[in-house]
């Protein structure tokens, strides 16, 4: 049923607000803490996986009780690859379902006025009019892969639009493209397509390898946003935007697979042959999102791919010896 507009109207945050950032450690975490710093916040509160674990229901709203935030991030999560979320879907859907449920029902217990909770664009069907409007939400089936992920996200949404319903607060809901950037993670086992890409084609330039195989056929496309673009969209949106329906933040344009090996490959260095394995999967074939309510809102990105790419190499080489395995 649709939703009452609620008597709320977005405005620049106080910058003495309490800001609690729900996985600050983390590749979109961390680049909020540093925006948020950036522009001029002075209370802004994280906690380690080792300080508070989300997955515990009495810790997270223990906290909430004692740090009273005036805002709310949610970009805390489990993520990974087409690999981890096709071996590991129990784990996806059952850790993302509680963090999730844990810090909103913590957040409406204090009656936080302001909540962003992310999401990703795995959470529209798989062969969903391209590019993706908000609008195609639940309309036809996922991407198998990643299905158990995507379906926690859905349900993080559906709870932020009941909170609305239900209690009148102007929570909202961001879901962003595929995100890249310093804090990645360069897993071999855990990470997506680009951070994977550049360690695999950086070890291959100092091995001096012949050629770099990577999975599939190199066809899909994808629309890749730098990190730091995303964090100065949320922090927009915060100031901008009120509705119940989630945001697609994200460039509005496309690369091939191919096309991204290539850019990776000219960043690190590389110079030998690029082969693909076609016995792997591709994923979602085409994955673009339609940004024109975040355009329209008065936002769009700074940060180009190729110049992106290039500083996230330079990352990855600078903390190769302290990234996740």
């Amino acid at each position: 049923m649709p939703e009452e507009p609620l008597d709320f109207v977005p405005t620049a945050l106080d910058r003495s607000s309490t800001v609690y950032i729900a996985g600050h450690r983390g590749l979109v975490g961390s680049s909020l803490w540093r925006h948020f710093e950036d522009q001029g916040f002075s209370h802004l509160v994280g906690r380690t996986s080792s300080e508070l674990d989300l997955k515990n229901r009495q810790a997270v709203f223990d906290f909430f009780a004692e740090s009273t935030p005036d805002v709310v991030v949610l970009a805390a999560a489990k993520v990974g690859g087409i690999m981890a979320n096709s071996t590991y879907p129990v784990d996806f859907l059952s850790e993302n379902l509680q963090i999730q449920v844990n810090v909103l029902d913590a957040a409406l217990e204090q009656q936080v006025p302001r909540v962003l909770f992310l999401g990703s664009s795995c959470i529209y069907p798989k062969l969903a009019d391209q590019p993706i409007r908000e609008d195609s939400l639940l309309t036809g089936l996922l991407e198998p892969t990643n299905d158990a992920y995507a379906i926690a996200k859905i349900a993080g949404i559906l709870q932020v639009q009941a909170v609305r319903r239900q209690y009148g607060l102007p929570w909202i809901s961001a879901m962003p493209t595929n995100l890249y950037g310093p804090g990645d993670n360069f897993s071999p086992k855990g990470s997506h397509v680009l951070p994977a890409m550049i360690r695999r084609y950086d070890e291959a330039r100092r091995n001096d390898a012949a050629a770099v195989t990577n999975w599939g056929t190199g066809s899909p496309r994808r629309e890749f946003l730098h990190v730091d673009d995303m964090a100065s969209a949320c922090l927009h949106l915060l100031e901008h935007f009120d509705g119940p329906q989630q945001v697609n933040v994200g460039t509005g344009v496309d690369h091939t697979i191919e096309e991204i090996a290539a850019i990776v490959a000219d960043a690190v260095g590389y110079t030998g042959d690029i082969e693909w394995d076609t016995t792997k999967p591709d994923g979602t074939p085409r994955k673009l999102l339609d940004v024109s309510t975040l355009t329209a809102s008065g936002w769009s990105p700074t940060v180009g791919l190729e110049e992106g790419i290039s500083a996230t190499v330079d990352w990855f080489r600078e903390h190769m010896d302290t990234i996740r395995e």
